[in-house]
């Protein structure tokens, strides 16, 4: 721990308490309601252990709050990751218990007993402890994950990647376009771990999700009594979000009195709550989506076309699915691997009728429907590859026939079969080589070749292993 407030009016108490923690902890003392909550304001505290008599004489301070829910809600608005302990007399206990079951993290009873102390510190140190490797599990999970699906063999894609990498690290508003399922979610928190926000929160909110009437307090938060409803303070994403990147997907929905909102943000870095005075300012990097043409919304008047020029400042088109199809194996190779992390199978293959299914088809929903389609085969699946019986008929449908080879009838019958057999031959490698991206190893083992054997048909047929990676 780094910061611990006590709060308390009992200096036996703040004595004891000083004496178990670690010397190298920061320790502020409070004794009214109105310097802990200056306190919790103005320092980040870890750790809150607070009297019992003190926690309910907040709601003088906190507009007349006065059940234990609300007040520990109200606590923790103002630091999320705070631990709060109630500090209470052997004869308050179930007072203290309520307290816990309605957010405050533990309670330790006065006298103070050194051990007890000890042993809530210990556990909320453990949680933390969890909470990190949690964290850090999910990280690089994630990272593993995107090492794979930013592979990319379109020469469209490429130049998506070479501008995530470019503006990255900048602080300039990015407009992410493209169709459903594209990936618009995936390249803003791209762009957010490029820039040097990495630390801070990548918030991402649905606009299209949220109702008309609250997306304004949902984006910029509401004040106590502002509305009907509004039963404490709410913080808006875009103050959960300081510090780091905030995303608004389907930015083209949200209400015109929002856009008013949202330009003052964009172009003075201000905004107040719902229902609010105070005049607060966003420290945050803006990233919006739109599946929508937000120029022809500007022609038909259902968006302000000065928001769309400040957001519009670099504007990265994803390509659909259905453009960029050299990428599909790909896909299919890092879906596959995310499958196999979440659960008991361990299905590493596809079988060549299915690949060719998948490159024929049109993929009106891109690369979400492709990840939906596949987990549903994963599910289906006996077998440790990804046979065409997992698989919707229809899928198989629309697939065309491979090309017939053509013959020259004016040349002899094994003049016409070696050619023949040199390009099943030709294309056979393709599909090995592409389906282990290009893995010499996992290649010849699957084709039941030796490696040098490959190497020198690869040769033959000009096929180097570096466009299948």
């Amino acid at each position: 721990m780094d910061t611990i407030l006590i709060a308390t009016q009992d200096s036996h108490t703040t004595t004891a308490i000083r004496r178990i923690l670690s010397p190298d902890d920061h320790i502020q003392i409070a004794d009214s309601p109105d310097q802990i909550w200056e306190t919790i304001k103005t320092f980040a505290c870890d750790c809150l252990f607070i009297d019992l008599s003190l926690m309910e004489a907040l709601p003088g301070t906190l507009d007349h709050l006065t059940d234990p829910k609300t007040l520990v809600q109200e606590l923790k608005d103002l630091r999320p990751l705070m631990a709060v302990i109630v500090i209470a007399g052997n004869d308050d206990v179930r007072e203290a218990v309520r307290y816990m079951k309605n957010g405050a993290t533990n309670y330790i009873t006065a006298p103070i007993d050194p051990d007890e102390v000890r042993l809530v510190i210990d556990e909320i140190s453990r949680e933390r402890r969890r909470q990190l490797e949690l964290a850090y599990l999910r990280e690089r999970i994630w990272k593993d994950d995107s090492l794979d699906i930013v592979q990319t063999l379109s020469p469209t894609m490429k130049k998506v990647y070479d501008n995530v990498r470019s503006v990255g690290p900048t602080k300039t508003t990015v407009l992410l376009l493209g169709e459903t399922g594209t990936g618009k979610s995936f390249t803003a928190k791209l762009i957010h771990r490029q820039s040097n926000r990495k630390n801070g929160p990548f918030i991402s909110v649905h606009c299209g999700a949220i109702p008309e009437t609250l997306i304004e307090s949902e984006l910029f938060g509401h004040e106590k009594g502002s509305f009907t409803g509004a039963h404490r303070r709410k913080l808006g994403k875009f103050e959960v979000a300081s510090g780091g990147t905030i995303f608004l997907d389907e930015i083209g929905t949200i209400s015109k009195s929002a856009q008013v909102k949202l330009l003052t943000v964009l172009q003075d870095g201000t905004f107040q709550r719902v229902g609010g005075e105070q005049t607060l300012t966003a420290n945050v990097r803006v990233i919006a989506a739109s599946n929508a043409d937000l120029k022809q919304m500007c022609i038909e008047g259902l968006f302000r076309k000065d928001l769309y020029y400040r957001l519009n400042v670099f504007p990265i088109t994803i390509p659909l699915l259905y453009e960029r199809k050299e990428d599909i194996p790909l896909f299919v190779h890092a879906f596959l691997n995310k499958f196999n992390q979440f659960n008991a199978k361990d299905i590493q293959g596809i079988h060549p009728a299915v690949m060719q299914a998948l490159l024929q088809y049109d993929w009106p929903g891109n690369i979400r429907e492709l990840e939906n389609l596949l987990e549903r085969a994963y599910i289906l699946e006996t077998t440790s590859e990804l046979t065409p019986e997992s698989f919707p008929s229809e899928l198989f449908d629309t697939a065309e026939p491979m090309t017939e080879i053509a013959i020259d009838t004016s040349e002899t019958l094994a003049a016409v079969r070696k050619k023949g057999l040199a390009e099943i031959e030709r294309r056979y490698l393709k599909e090995i080589l592409s389906r282990n991206m290009g893995k010499i190893n996992a290649s010849a083992s699957e084709a039941g070749v030796g490696t040098r054997q490959l190497n020198k048909l690869m040769h033959k047929y000009k096929l180097d292993k570096g466009i299948f990676k």
